[in-house]
């Protein structure tokens, strides 16, 4: 949540303002959140009677029957949008079928939404609450590795926009973020090992620590979700919450001196660098962890090139990436995309590289005076000693597969009447085409549908249909 406060002030000319916003909200580890004997999320609907969630489809038919026993026992009523997103479905289309639930809910301005799922899901209702009626209140609960460790720091909520993350975004904080890791109980190993590498993020540049801990643990932290699941050891749950708490401690100490990213040199960037530009690339996209880990594996080898950090701490780097089955390469990360990627981020950054490496390992210097011969080298020094790994460096399960992009769900009728209107205003992406995420559903409460005013000929999107499999409970499903 936040709040302003402001002085205007007579100038010479005409008048000045000074405005300042008070940002404000909390994080609480509960583990079991939707557990009947446990009523702090209950008690922030209290006020209100009723709850819009937003929530992954997944997640929804793991823990969509407790949700509801939680809600019925507090004497909620609950209502339901349930969306598949994937980097391919991150888009505006699906961030309009949340615009559409929040319409068709009646959300008054105060009342949080509930956001239920991984960093993607958090991502795109967070950016349709920081838009709808300019500021909605939302509630946060991640439910991945990512969520939880990366996604649930940031006040950043964004869409895709083309082959570009996030291009399209708001600053918009969670009234409250409950961080249950019992949810890894249920999450795909492919999902942690993704989480892991936000992890690897933190402590390389900024948390030793954390970093030997990971070391130390790695594979059974995998293993076990985070020692989550049946079978694992008191050690192991308690290293792995220590871990999670300091990183997730570390993020936020590097955040909130800089929520709005006013100040471009950032820790946390480390593995953001060139990753934005080949996470996209591939025909079917690469997972965010894996991504970033080509690109943090990668800056640890030009590091490495510079004296920064020892030929020890450089092998240390690789090798816990190779043990956790993450992705240091692949064969679509080349000049070409090299080149592109320090374009692209050089214009995000204010025309600085930025390039955040270890210097040494647990602590990060920003490199800005790399020409691309020397980036070039370090990557065909990369490539070599790449060579030398399982797989040449490539990850396990490092794509994105149909349980995580919504591609089935989102391929609908309505979405490509999106993209005949879109056409006509110019090309949304790179080739022209929206992988969007309503459904068709056709109308809503009576306005006309999308199809309906295309056909009229006005192209304007007043009647978006719900959002992916809509509202449950009652309303339409």
């Amino acid at each position: 949540m936040s709040e302003l406060t402001a002085t205007v002030s007579e100038t010479k000319d005409g008048f000045h303002v000074d405005g300042y916003e008070k940002i404000s909200y909390d994080f609480t580890f509960l583990d079991g959140v939707f557990s009947v004997e446990n009523p702090q999320l209950a008690n922030c609907y209290q006020r209100w009677g009723r709850v819009l969630a937003v929530t992954d489809l997944n997640v929804y038919n793991i823990y969509g029957e407790q949700i509801e026993r939680y809600f019925e026992h507090h004497g909620l009523t609950l209502k339901v949008h349930k969306t598949k997103i994937g980097e391919k479905a991150k888009t505006i289309p699906t961030f309009l079928s949340i615009v559409d639930s929040m319409t068709e809910f009646g959300i008054y301005r105060k009342e949080p939404v509930l956001v239920v799922g991984g960093g993607l899901v958090t991502d795109v209702a967070g950016f349709a609450c920081a838009a709808y009626r300019r500021n909605t209140n939302f509630i946060r609960i991640p439910t991945t590795v990512i969520g939880l460790i990366d996604a649930s720091v940031s006040i950043k909520v964004a869409v895709n926009y083309g082959n570009y993350k996030n291009r399209l975004g708001a600053y918009h904080a969670p009234m409250h973020t409950f961080l249950d890791f019992t949810f890894l109980r249920t999450l795909p190993k492919a999902q942690i090992r993704n989480g892991f590498a936000e992890l690897i993020k933190i402590s390389t540049c900024s948390h030793l620590d954390t970093f030997n801990l990971l070391d130390k643990y790695c594979e059974v932290l995998i293993d076990t979700g985070f020692g989550r699941t049946d079978g694992a050891s008191k050690e192991v749950r308690d290293a792995a919450d220590k871990i999670n708490k300091e990183g997730i401690y570390e993020m936020l100490k590097l955040e909130t001196p800089n929520l709005h990213e006013i100040g471009l040199d950032r820790v946390i960037a480390y593995g953001h660098t060139w990753s934005p530009m080949h996470e996209l690339v591939p025909e079917t996209p690469l997972r965010h962890g894996h991504a970033i880990s080509i690109d943090m594996a990668y800056s640890a080898t030009l590091a490495n090139s510079r004296k920064l950090i020892s030929d020890t701490e450089h092998r240390r780097i690789l090798d816990l990436f190779s043990r956790a089955g993450l992705s240091m390469d692949h064969p679509q990360f080349d000049e070409e995309i090299l080149d592109k990627g320090t374009a692209a981020i050089l214009k995000t950054r204010d025309g600085k590289l930025r390039a955040a490496v270890p210097s040494p390992l647990g602590a990060c210097k920003f490199l800005n005076d790399v020409e691309l011969k020397e980036l070039n080298a370090a990557l065909r020094c990369h490539k070599k000693i790449m060579k030398q790994y399982p797989r040449n460096g490539e990850g396990i399960e490092a794509y994105v597969d149909a349980s995580d992009t919504g591609y089935t769900d989102n391929n609908s009728l309505e979405a490509r009447a999106i993209e005949t209107a879109a056409k006509k205003a110019g090309e949304i992406n790179a080739n022209g085409v929206i992988h969007g995420g309503s459904v068709p559903n056709g109308y809503v409460n009576g306005t006309r549908g999308l199809l309906e005013q295309l056909a009229n000929g006005n192209g304007t999107v007043d009647g978006l249909s719900n959002g992916v499999n809509g509202f449950v409970n009652g309303s339409r499903a």
